[in-house]
């Protein structure tokens, strides 16, 4: 923990939210990284906890009436800079979610900076939710939006480079998301962190739009593939552009002192195994072998 003032507000914060939803229904923590930081904070403790905390908030917006999970993850120096925060929403669609989200971390970044947020992150989304909720629409215009869309679609693929990928949260997201948005590909974490999405595009970008949002030291698309598609795509179309047949996430052998390096020698291989050896390169400056 970079300072204790820092621990002694996050674990302060999460107190008051334990007192203001007491249902299990409405909020939930991880217990473990809750005691840990609980005893360092009392000073039971002598050493910062070994997982971050991280805890959902459910809520219940009226009129219309929509469940949205806010999950959230403190960065070690939280409150100094923001939290990680992640919305969910089963009555929005995915333009709307990602909309929210980034119209979150915007207000978050210009008002919270610097202070505990996420009740203020849970009353603007409380203010804010039924604006991005989807309205009725004909199902004519329905199917007439969906036709227009499929005949600009294109098959794509998204090499994404992060300085690192450690927390859980992240992980857990990536393996969702990419499942959520029947995409393929593969995900290493550690350091660096890769990431390989393949899919429709309008997938792909919906993916990339959740994950640059969060909280990162540095992350980027590194290279992306791109490979148009005619009015009558299909599924077996799709597939046959796929180097993956489904996404997982990618160990090969850790190692260091913290276990967070990857043996790139097994990632050439398995990007070669992939027909995706060329990728090594951009990603390491070197040829693999």
């Amino acid at each position: 923990m970079a300072c204790s003032e820092d621990a002694e507000a996050q674990f302060a914060e999460i107190e008051l939210l334990l007192s203001m939803f007491p249902s299990e229904e409405e909020f939930q923590v991880d217990k473990l990284s809750h005691a840990e930081l609980g005893a360092f904070v009392e000073g039971s403790a002598y050493t910062p906890p070994s997982t971050r905390p991280q805890f959902s908030v459910m809520l219940k917006v009226e009129n219309p009436e929509v469940n949205i999970t806010l999950s959230c993850t403190y960065p070690t120096d939280y409150p100094r800079v923001l939290p990680e925060i992640t919305v969910r929403c089963h009555e929005l669609t995915r333009a709307q979610q990602t909309q929210l989200h980034c119209d979150l971390s915007a207000y978050l970044s210009e008002n919270c900076c610097g202070d505990v947020c996420v009740l203020s992150a849970v009353q603007w989304i409380k203010d804010n939710a039924q604006k991005y909720v989807t309205r009725g629409i004909p199902l004519s215009e329905s199917k007439k939006e969906s036709v227009l869309t499929l005949s600009k679609e294109s098959f794509s693929r998204l090499w994404i480079y992060s300085h690192h990928i450690y927390n859980k949260t992240k992980r857990k997201n990536i393996l969702e998301w990419s499942k959520e948005l029947n995409l393929s590909g593969f995900s290493m974490p550690g350091k660096p962190g890769i990431v390989c999405v393949e899919g429709l595009q309008s997938a792909c970008e919906e993916f990339w739009s959740r994950l640059k949002v969060l909280t990162w030291k540095r992350i980027m698309i590194r290279h992306r593939e791109d490979f148009p598609l005619d009015d009558t795509w299909t599924e077996d179309r799709i597939d046959s552009f796929r180097k993956f047949t489904s996404f997982n996430e990618a160990i090969f052998d850790p190692h260091g002192n913290r276990g967070n390096h990857m043996d790139l020698g097994q990632l050439f291989q398995f990007l070669n195994d992939k027909g995706c050896a060329d990728i090594f390169q951009m990603y390491f400056g070197i040829e693999g072998r």
